[in-house]
């Protein structure tokens, strides 16, 4: 029981970290605005590589910047 929850605690801190990092470069070059709001979309984008088996922060937040500026086009 304690590994599990020491296992999702991980889960939720990659996917977080992965979150700052792409929220960050994205507020920076101007793509989402400065609202101090979690963009919904960019979660999810990197909800779902997470959830297909992606578990590096750099690649999810990598991975979610480039998905998110292709459907902002």
């Amino acid at each position: 029981m304690l590994v599990e929850r020491d296992v999702q605690v991980l889960n939720v801190e990659v996917v977080g970290e992965a979150y700052d990092i792409a929220a960050n470069y994205l507020r920076k070059t101007g793509v989402i605005a400065e609202s101090g709001r979690i963009d919904d979309h960019l979660l999810e984008v990197i909800y779902k590589m997470f959830d297909s088996g992606v578990r590096n922060r750099l690649l999810l937040a990598n991975k979610a910047i480039g998905k998110f500026e292709r459907a902002r086009r």
